[in-house]
């Protein structure tokens, strides 16, 4: 069975083709194509932050309020 980590990362490859078609459709509301780009920034930062939270606190991001709400605000 595939892990979620590997399921994951998977995932991303589809969204980029998905970014890279919708960015080419000039119908495409501008509005939608930067919300859809901030759902690959936030990604982008909570990965790291999540990570920080397991190596660092020994926790998920979830558990770490502080963390978790920075992490969250993006």
């Amino acid at each position: 069975m595939i892990s979620k980590e590997t399921l994951f990362i998977l995932s991303l490859f589809p969204y980029l083709g998905f970014l890279w078609f919708i960015s080419r459709v000039k119908q495409m509301p501008r509005l939608a194509l930067y919300g859809f780009y901030c759902t690959l920034v936030f990604v982008g930062v909570t990965i790291p932050a999540g990570i920080y939270a397991q190596l660092h606190y020994n926790q998920s991001l979830a558990n770490v309020d502080w963390l978790h709400g920075s992490a969250e605000f993006f």
